[in-house]
């Protein structure tokens, strides 16, 4: 009998899962022993949940979105797109220029919203390929290729906004960052589902997924046994740029306004981090959906700790390098390595005695 509860611990432990479940536990019990209350939720004046938990899955809602797209581009190149922060100020910025037709702040439409939409999406995608085309087919080094638009990208939306925050003081824009009507729950919350379910359905009941994790495991091997590993590359860097401006948008429809300088800033080391926390390995293969979302809510709670504990905004990325700095070397197979020596020699010791 003890033996097999020890097998399904061993199980347990092993799973690619329980590791990204024990950090967000850690974090949601700091939490829990500096504020008693921070599972309750409740119903304000205004007819809306309220409560830490819900802050804290309401903010994480972009975060779970770049995280998707940040999942399958590390998944099929070993490498990570840094520019999805700058590609959301890019979405919003076309977005809502074109909704403003063109001035600092209005206050109705100037432009049908779909259009403007459809618009920022463009943008996003068109970011997207670039980055994939400078990847996949000029086999640029991922940090290296998406660095062009991680530098510029803020300098495109300021030109499209023409150096101004654009305000859209439209109840109906405000919608997608705040509440349908009188439903109780974020709506971003409802965008961060949508798109969770939308990637589990095409990764999983197409082959997307795994023609991913193939040419992340060996883009060559991929290659000779009839697959367009620079095709499937080039497609996970789209979807990434697409994932990014849909963020980028709700961001926009939070503040009901196009800022290029904050929009998605620094969001794309939060989505590094959330893709590490899940369990993920930075240098490409098999990866896990679920894990990076996890990591995601583990990383928004982190920050509403910090922020809780009054650490200063400025610091908290301190904090959150401490912890990428932790999970890099816990993968590095060196460390597994020596690990896997002490469990030997462990073993060898017990024997012994």
């Amino acid at each position: 009998m003890s033996k097999e509860k020890g097998f399904n611990w061993k199980q347990m432990t092993s799973h690619h899962l329980f590791m990204p479940i024990v950090c967000l536990v850690i974090v949601c019990l700091a939490n829990v022993i500096k504020s008693p209350d921070f599972f309750k939720i409740s119903i304000n004046d205004s007819g809306v949940l309220y409560g830490s938990v819900i802050d804290i899955v309401n903010r994480a809602s972009e975060l779970v979105i770049l995280a998707i797209g940040m999942t399958l581009v590390t998944a099929a190149s070993g490498g990570q797109d840094i520019s999805v922060g700058a590609i959301m100020a890019v979405a919003a910025a076309v977005c809502c220029q074109i909704l403003s037709g063109g001035e600092a702040s209005t206050s109705a439409y100037q432009n049908p919203f779909i259009l403007a939409a459809l618009a920022g999406l463009a943008a996003s995608i068109l970011c997207g390929m670039f980055n994939g085309f400078l990847v996949a087919k000029l086999k640029i080094q991922p940090m290296v290729a998406t660095l062009i638009l991680y530098t510029a990208g803020r300098g495109i939306a300021q030109l499209v906004t023409k150096g101004q925050i654009t305000y859209v003081r439209v109840d109906s824009y405000k919608v997608l960052g705040g509440y349908i009507g009188k439903c109780p729950i974020p709506t971003p919350i409802f965008a961060a589902i949508i798109s969770v379910v939308v990637a589990y359905l095409v990764l999983n009941k197409t082959a997307l997924g795994l023609y991913i994790e193939s040419v992340g495991i060996n883009g060559e091997a991929s290659r000779l046994v009839g697959l367009n590993s620079t095709r499937i590359k080039w497609m996970a860097y789209v979807i990434c740029g697409f994932l990014a401006g849909f963020a980028g948008l709700v961001n926009s429809s939070r503040i009901y306004s196009a800022d290029a300088n904050n929009i998605g800033l620094n969001l794309e080391m939060d989505a590094i981090l959330a893709v590490a926390l899940g369990g993920n390995l930075l240098s490409g293969g098999k990866f896990s959906l679920a894990g990076s979302i996890i990591g995601a809510f583990t990383i928004q709670a982190l920050t509403t700790t910090l922020l809780s504990m009054n650490v200063s905004a400025d610091q908290i990325p301190v904090y959150k390098a401490i912890v990428v700095v932790v999970i890099v070397v816990l993968q590095s197979p060196v460390f597994k390595k020596q690990m896997a020596v002490w469990k030997v020699r462990k073993s060898a010791e017990g024997g012994r005695a």
